[in-house]
């Protein structure tokens, strides 16, 4: 369907990548994987025709559609949610009024035998075939079901789209995508900003309504769900895999052990015929054996094995100081604001060393209860801290927290105590801060890297209750393993906010759900609360 065609992309003399070649087929659901600045979102921009590539081409159906989802964007402001997506009609809604104005052309002309008469019936023809062969729609109604499934709330429909954060803005964007029903959807990071429910309901839309779809995505599950093939983008090249992602990761080490035993092999053969030529360079006898060999190593094309991310070294939190038995307990907690009502009578207890995730869809009062635990609103009930609780609390807005005027290596130079000293280097190494990155000051960096700074200032502080308040936006799957993997040895207790499946499981044995004005417990991992979930839907569905 759509072809790149021999891409490569240079910036200031250094190849990003070059020589890139695939096609997109029509239900092809593909994964485009790479370590961060590998190229992934400058390919999928030049895809969208956002970007130029330096040499090569993408070509595809003149009236092939190709609908672009980048992480940063900005939607109209002065206008209602509900205006802003039905945007996503408008050039039907403009084919239609050219339709009335040359019907009207028609009845009102009498120059029946003129050319340019000729022409405007041939026009209307045209447009006509091509106006009639669009199902006929209810857009209203099909806007109205892909906002709720993104999460907006009918009375959210004639609210201002600027009274809402970028991550509801960029909500909107989607709705506007998946509206036209574009021959190919691009998505840059989709599903940051989105509740567990909006990304199930996006993984349906994009597995039973969309046609061709590329996307670049850190959240895993998601990810496996919804592909079928994954372009992993390494060293100026691509990889094509016709597997999801989970499969990709057993077929990429199988590759790379490959190129590891054929470098090996090839590195001995270099090794034995340098000696060869060193040992016999003089003589006479071997002069042309010699001659030979000097020429075989010049035309020798030398195996490149590919670059794996060796720098995540195991992170530890230091041992935490003991804490009373419940550090969190929460009796008959009500809050609202004016006459909305965020929850009521929310009771809960949380346990020393209990890893807990509160989910449930966005505005339902995760956050909230978090600055209620925090001290930093008030509320009705009892909310008791307990003895010797020391809390270090991960916000959405932590980035903003930094000192701007530091460098990233003092910003954690001023925290890091003992062994950690001689490691700060390796630290900032595993969550991509390498070289010249070190030197940055926190005002240069961008939203990602200040979100990866101050995870690392968390993960040295001696605290044993940890508050994360969704802390996988913008890290990719390498950091949040490390993290994961330290979160998983942290002996104290965790609360976590976040709406990414993979990183909660095998970490939450507990799940707080928050929804309806009401909290509920469920005794269950994340996975068992999903399965009741499902069940639950079906059960609805049924009644």
């Amino acid at each position: 369907m759509i072809n790149v065609n021999n891409i490569s992309v240079s910036f200031g003399g250094t190849k990003l990548f070059s020589d890139v070649t695939f096609s997109i087929n029509e239900n092809d659901k593909i994964a485009l994987m790479g370590k961060n600045g590998a190229g992934k979102s400058t390919l999928l921009k030049i895809i969208a025709g956002a970007g130029q590539p330096t040499s090569g081409s993408v070509t595809g159906p003149k009236n092939a559609v190709i609908a672009y989802l980048p992480q940063h964007l900005l939607t109209k402001d002065n206008v209602t949610v509900f205006e802003e997506t039905s945007r996503a009609f408008d050039d039907i809604h403009k084919m239609r009024d050219e339709l009335d104005q040359l019907n009207e052309q028609l009845t009102i002309r009498t120059d029946y035998d003129s050319d340019d008469y000729m022409k405007l019936i041939e026009q209307v023809s045209e447009l006509s075939e091509k106006f009639y062969s669009i199902e006929e729609t209810n857009y209203d109604a099909e806007v109205e079901k892909v906002l709720k499934g993104l999460g907006f709330e009918r009375s959210d429909f004639t609210r201002q789209t600027s009274e809402f954060s970028g991550g509801w803005r960029m909500r909107i964007e989607l709705a506007k995508i998946l509206l036209k029903k574009p021959d190919l959807i691009l998505l840059d990071e989709p599903t940051n900003h989105m509740d567990i429910e909006s990304i199930q309901w996006l993984e349906e839309f994009l597995l039973n309504s969309a046609k061709a779809v590329i996307v670049i995505s850190h959240d895993r599950a998601f990810v496996d769900n919804i592909t079928n093939r994954t372009i992993e983008v390494t060293m100026g090249r691509i990889y094509d895999y016709k597997a999801k992602y989970s499969h990709y990761l057993e077929l990429r080490k199988e590759r790379r052990q490959h190129q590891l035993k054929a470098y090996e092999e090839q590195q001995r053969f270099i090794a034995d015929t340098t000696e060869f030529i060193e040992r016999f360079k003089g003589t006479y006898s071997k002069t042309l054996q010699v001659q030979s060999r000097v020429k075989m190593l010049e035309k020798l094309e030398i195996i490149e094995v590919d670059e794996v991310d060796n720098s995540a070294l195991r992170l530890k939190f230091p041992p935490s100081p003991r804490s009373g038995n419940y550090p969190v307990i929460v009796e008959e907690l009500s809050k609202s604001y004016g006459d909305h009502v965020v929850f009521q009578k929310a009771n809960m207890v949380i346990e020393r060393g209990q890893k807990v995730a509160f989910v449930g869809k966005n505005g339902e009062g995760k956050s909230t209860m978090i600055k209620a635990i925090m001290g930093e609103i008030d509320f009705e009930g009892s909310l008791k801290v307990g003895h010797n609780a020391k809390i270090g609390y991960f916000a959405q807005n932590q980035a903003a927290l930094l000192d701007e005027d530091l460098t990233v290596y003092e910003t954690i130079d001023q925290i890091a105590v003992g062994d950690v000293r001689v490691k700060i280097k390796d630290l900032l190494g595993a969550f991509m801060f390498s070289g010249d990155d070190t030197t940055k000051k926190v005002k240069v960096l961008s939203g990602g890297e200040k979100t990866r700074l101050a995870m690392i200032k968390l993960l040295l502080e001696p605290v044993n209750v940890l508050i994360l308040d969704e802390p996988t936006n913008h890290l990719d799957m390498k950091t949040k393993d490390i993290i994961k993997e330290a979160l998983q040895d942290f002996d104290g207790t965790i609360i976590l906010v976040s709406h990414d499946r993979d990183f909660l499981d095998g970490l939450a044995e507990k799940v707080f759900e928050f929804g309806n004005k009401r909290v509920r417990e469920h005794f269950e991992d994340i996975k068992g609360f999903l399965e009741y979930k499902k069940m639950s839907s079906l059960k609805e569905i049924e009644k």
